[in-house]
């Protein structure tokens, strides 16, 4: 049978570009993945640098819970000072049963996501959160979203439903079968090839599109109004991954302001500390003053430690808005 028309070439292409458009909705499927992973594993490291300081936090209320009750003992104080730090102890441990709970659930989300069981996981260290470079790099633009996963098969589907139109146009045309213009007719093995088998097939032979006109038009409207969905999909597509671009970069920009002033704050906390240990090395105050410096400068810490994680987690998003990632000349740690 010949393709006068070339409908089943259009037919074959469209196939390929759909199969085409469903290996990109796979890397599109498996980037979400890994950056889901990536998210939660960062996660679970937060949580653990955060537990680390609430416990340091801990024990230094503890320490001026001591010196307290000693003093309550002493009649130097009066008793109401115990409740204060009844009150701060009480809610730093609150703090750490929340921060267990969600490295838990984070090791939970992990197992999920690779699809095993969080007994068959390897066990996680806990390491400092990666440094976040805080400028993007200068190909942050058109070029690098035009590489997403999730663009790319829109644009195979606006191929697919343009081969698919031109077939529809083809069925226009008329059409004949070479092979079925020549019938055989035997009921004998022997006699099948005389030429008497022969009988034309004229029904089975000849394709006239006038006959079904209407069916054919409506399926040519059908793949030009397929065109018209897959082009607005594509547009949608675009127009939601530059938002996304353009929502992490702002994000990231933000935390990275919040970051510098935090870190005037951690360093003025951290002043404010050591002078306090001075002044108590020299009798002039008691240990309080340190401690309640001490939990000042953990405080500081803390805060800076959740815009790193945030820091890290807007950047994986914006990996992710740039379909995979950009590079910057920086030397990793």
């Amino acid at each position: 049978t010949f393709d006068w028309w070339g409908k089943q070439k259009d037919s074959v292409e469209a196939s390929i570009d759909q199969a085409h458009a469903a290996k990109a909705d796979k890397t599109a499927a498996a980037l979400m993945l890994a950056s889901s992973v990536a998210d939660t594993y960062f996660g679970w490291q937060a949580d653990q640098s955060r537990l680390t300081l609430a416990r340091e936090h801990e024990a230094t209320i503890v320490r001026e819970d001591s010196i307290t009750s000693a003093r309550i003992r002493a009649e130097v104080d009066a008793a109401d000072e115990v409740n204060r730090t009844a009150l701060s102890l009480a809610a730093v441990r609150e703090q750490i049963a929340a921060l267990e709970g969600s490295a838990k659930l984070r090791i939970v989300t992990l197992a999920a996501l690779v699809g095993r069981s969080s007994a068959d996981l390897p066990g996680l260290t806990a390491k400092p959160l990666p440094a976040i470079s805080n400028g993007l790099p200068d190909d942050v633009k058109i070029d690098l979203i035009a590489r997403r996963a999730d663009l790319t098969a829109s644009r195979w589907r606006i191929e697919a439903a343009e081969k698919s139109r031109e077939g529809a146009r083809a069925e226009f045309y008329p059409d004949v079968s070479i092979n079925a213009l020549i019938g055989l007719q035997s009921r004998d093995l022997g006699t099948l090839l005389l030429y008497g088998s022969r009988v034309p097939d004229f029904g089975a032979a000849v394709h006239l599109p006038i006959f079904n006109a209407g069916r054919l038009k409506a399926r040519y409207g059908a793949s030009q109004a397929a065109i018209d969905a897959a082009v607005a999909s594509y547009q949608d597509t675009l127009v939601s991954a530059a938002r996304d671009v353009a929502t992490q970069a702002t994000s990231r920009a933000q935390i990275a302001a919040q970051r510098a002033q935090r870190l005037i704050e951690v360093d003025a906390a951290e002043r404010l500390k050591l002078s306090a240990a001075a002044r108590v090395r020299q009798g002039v105050t008691d240990l309080r003053t340190e401690l309640t410096a001490t939990e000042t400068w953990i405080d500081q810490r803390d805060a800076l430690l959740q815009l790193d994680a945030a820091a890290v987690s807007s950047d994986i998003g914006l990996q992710r808005a740039l379909g995979g990632g950009y590079e910057m000349d920086q030397t990793a740690p």
